[in-house]
């Protein structure tokens, strides 16, 4: 039976429910300075609210060195009774500064963080302090960045990393695509370190709403998450719904996902900012189901996320010299 790795231990893919495929429990990032929330209760009072709004698995796509805190979201998991499945990995540079450890570790260092989060279970100090204290809590997804309209000599490093403990776990990997940019050069560079691009999940496509950029992703086997659900500084609602309409004429609903990837306190409902964690199952699910009904509902919640999330062996040999990069 297909497994995936929650911070409470490995659950049938099929038990996940209703899948928010892209959030944040916890957050610290140099990125937004003074918005980050790293507080426990208040963090498990917006998952309460995700629990009312009909969700009952959330990805966590934080990645090592931005606040990760493996108890305190496995106690949050607990008291929402929601699955949390947490991430290892990089992000793109800009998250880490100049004298961060990540951008200077040598490849056997950078892999060795991610099998142990995988294997053993997530560092308890974020890979921050000197020696690691692993918790029993493991990560169950791989986490990388890319930059805007290009994948940086950093990035390139992390992105071997990730590929390299994907194809010895089996774990999927998600990518932040800044703005929606590389994500073909993103899904290049991992198929040249061995993974195909069944086992990505490219997250912001929907900050660039192109259907037809869209479909050649998909049809090189990619997932899509549209995450900016209720963010609507970035644009309306509607055109993510117009986005997977289009997707579903085209018979390729089944590589979308979706989640809100609240990654500012001003945005959640336990700080007093909005539109909350929630905004997906509360708002959002019900505009779906009216417009496409409940079997596209259930497609992009459940059965899209669940596929992508068990774990699936891959071959563990090297880079294939010959791939585009």
């Amino acid at each position: 039976m297909p497994v995936v790795e929650t911070v409470l231990g490995p659950v049938a893919a099929a038990e996940l429910g209703e899948v928010d495929a892209h959030e944040h429990v916890f957050l610290r990032t140099p990125v937004n300075p003074g918005d980050e929330f790293l507080d426990t209760r208040k963090a498990a009072a917006e998952l309460l609210r995700v629990a009312a709004s009909g969700i009952r698995t959330v990805v966590d796509l934080t990645p090592v060195g931005l606040g990760r805190r493996p108890s305190q979201l496995a106690e949050v998991s607990r008291t929402s009774a929601i699955h949390i499945v947490a991430a290892t990995g990089y992000h793109r540079s800009a998250h880490y500064p100049a004298a961060h450890w990540a951008r200077h570790a040598d490849d056997a260092t950078l892999l060795d963080v991610l099998l142990d989060d995988l294997r053993v279970g997530v560092d308890s100090h974020d890979w921050d302090f000197p020696r690691p204290v692993p918790s029993p809590h493991k990560a169950g997804i791989i986490k990388l960045g890319a930059s805007y309209h290009r994948i940086d000599h950093h990035e390139e490093r992390w992105f071997a990393a990730g590929a390299a403990a994907a194809r010895q776990t089996g774990v999927a990997v998600a990518v932040h695509t800044e703005v929606g940019t590389a994500t073909h050069a993103a899904l290049d560079l991992l198929d040249k370190h061995g993974v195909p691009a069944g086992r990505v999940l490219l997250a912001h496509t929907d900050r660039n709403p192109d259907p037809e950029l869209h479909l050649e992703l998909i049809a090189r086997g990619a997932h899509l998450v549209y995450d900016t659900i209720g963010r609507i500084k970035y644009r309306p609602d509607s055109v993510v719904l117009d986005l997977i309409e289009r997707m579903a004429e085209a018979g390729k609903l089944g590589h979308v996902c979706l989640g809100t990837d609240v990654g500012r306190k001003s945005s959640l409902s336990a700080y007093g900012g909005g539109p909350g964690m929630d905004v997906l199952g509360r708002d959002f699910v019900p505009r779906l189901r009216r417009r496409l009904g409940a079997a596209a509902v259930d497609t992009v919640l459940r059965y899209a996320p669940q596929a992508l999330l068990a774990k699936s062996p891959l071959p563990c040999e090297g880079p294939r010299t010959g791939s585009a990069s």
